[in-house]
This record gives structure tokens, sequence and C-alpha cells, in this order.
């Protein structure tokens, strides 16, 4: 009977574990269902969000007029820039072509103002003869080399004895004693004459100053 008994026993015992194995089966189960359901899910969701992603960055296909509007303007664009680099060569090479002008024409001025020096001393030494046609042949040559040298913009600095000395425009070799009170600071003789070319002075007159 004790017997019996104890078999019933490990009978039950039997019956509880198996009981309490197939619950955790089931627990695994129905965990494993509901993960695989999440995974799904998020998957899901992750191919929703990637469609919805490449459809905003899918280019927006344009009609025939918006294609050739965006020609137009292109070709504008480059048309305003090619426009606008033109122009400011064309002022660069103006400009370049003025300068090199300009300093062509000063160097062979300032090559020819020795010339007029010696033109103005041999007029002062010919006066001093009695040959009026030999005069008459220095003057005429000397004031057409003056007018037309006049004509490319050379000017005569008009500088004379008793002017203020202005050492901007004015380049003093000397001093001297002052003949009288009124010449104090001012020049007393032109040494040499100046000349400027257009705006620009390309020879200063060489004075002497009284002190």
């Amino acid at each position: 009977m004790a017997k019996v008994t104890e078999n019933q026993d490990i009978d039950k015992d039997q019956k509880s574990t198996t009981q309490a194995e197939e619950q955790l089966d089931d627990q695994q189960a129905s965990s494993s269902q509901n993960k695989d359901e999440n995974i799904s899910d998020d998957s899901d969701s992750l191919k929703n969000e990637n469609e919805s992603t490449a459809e905003k960055e899918a280019p927006q296909e344009l009609s025939p007029e918006e294609k050739l509007q965006k020609e137009i303007e292109q070709q504008k664009d480059k048309y305003v820039r090619l426009f606008a680099e033109f122009e400011n060569f064309k002022r660069r090479t103006s400009k370049e072509r003025m300068e090199l002008y300009k300093t062509a024409g000063q160097e062979v001025m300032q090559s020819l103002l020795p010339v007029l020096d010696d033109f103005e001393r041999a007029l002062k030494e010919v006066k001093k003869s009695e040959d009026d046609e030999l005069i008459k042949g220095i003057e005429l040559i000397s004031n057409k080399l003056t007018e037309t040298l006049k004509s490319k913009g050379l000017s005569l600095m008009n500088v004379n004895s008793g002017d203020v000395f202005d050492a901007d425009i004015h380049e003093a070799i000397t001093q001297i004693p002052a003949p009288s009170d009124e010449l104090k600071g001012k020049i007393v003789d032109v040494v040499e004459k100046g000349y400027t070319l257009g705006d620009k002075i390309i020879r200063y007159p060489k004075v002497v100053t009284g002190k």
C-alpha cells in the first residue's frame, strides 16, 4: 500500500514537471512570436520610411517649357558674364595703351628739350650779328619746332624773376644774396626753363633764389 502511494506521488510530480515545461514552452513560443511580430513591424516601418525618403529625394520631372526656360536663363547668365569680362578687357587695354603712349611721348619730348635750349642760345648769339636773313631762318626753324611740340601737348612753364619760389614746381640750384629786399626768398634768375606734358611736369625749371 505504501508503495502504491509512492508511485502515485511520483506520477503527480512528473505531471507537474510536464505541465511546467509545457507552460515554459508556451511562454517561449509566445515571446518568440511577439519578437517576430515586432521585427516585422520594424521592418515594415523602415521600408515605408525609406520609400518616403526616396520619393522626396527623387528629382521632379521638368516640363519642356521649364527646361527651355532654364536653358535660356543659363545662356543669359553666360552672356552677361562674357560681356562684363569683355568690357573690363577693353578698359584695361585702353588704359595700358594710353599709358604707353604718354610714356613714349614723354621720352621723345624730354630728348628734344635740349634741342630747344640750343635753338634759344643760337638765337641769342645770331642776334648779335647783322645778318637778318640768318636770324629769320633760325627763328623760323625754332618756331616751327616749338609749335610742333606744343601741338603734341608740350607747354612752357611761365617762370620769371621775382616770382615766389615754390619747391613743388621749382628746382633751386643755388642761392645768392638778394639784390634787393623784394627778392629775398624769391626767384632771382631762371637758369633752365621748365616744361609740362599735359598735366605732368617733365622738366622742372632750374632757378636761382635770393636770400
